[in-house]
């Protein structure tokens, strides 16, 4: 699977995000360490903490899957800027990945690579505790 393949699939699952407040959809394809691949999708609510992200969406379905290696994630939102993970989506991704790769794209299919670790430097995980 290339980076661009994956990237391809991240914009393709904006297509079920429900985002009907923000209006902004977002999707993410997870490549897991056996090379399966798990998509997600933003899922916005009118009590809006209960919403959650295309990132958090496909790493759920991986974990609830027993998955537990990751290798890269894409993510693609719908504006011309590079989507990159919320805060909390950072830190949820980093107790299973600190060293996970980042595929920030636009709508487009434009992308950069990061390093979770750079993302969320000096992370809170399992091994602060």
């Amino acid at each position: 699977m290339t980076d661009l393949e994956l990237v391809r699939l991240a914009l393709n699952a904006r297509k079920n995000s429900y985002s009907p407040y923000s209006k902004y959809s977002v999707g993410a394809a997870l490549l897991c360490g056996d090379d399966s691949i798990f998509l997600g999708c933003n899922i916005e609510n009118a009590s809006y903490p209960c919403g959650i992200c295309a990132e958090r969406t496909a790493m759920s379905k991986a974990l609830s899957e027993g998955k537990k290696s990751f290798k890269t994630i894409a993510i693609a939102g719908s504006s011309g800027q590079k989507c990159t993970p919320c805060g909390l989506c950072r830190q949820f991704m980093f107790e299973f990945a600190p060293e996970l790769r980042i595929l920030c794209s636009d709508s487009e299919g434009n992308f950069s690579v990061k390093k979770l670790n750079e993302l969320l430097p000096e992370g809170f995980g399992p091994h602060s505790l």
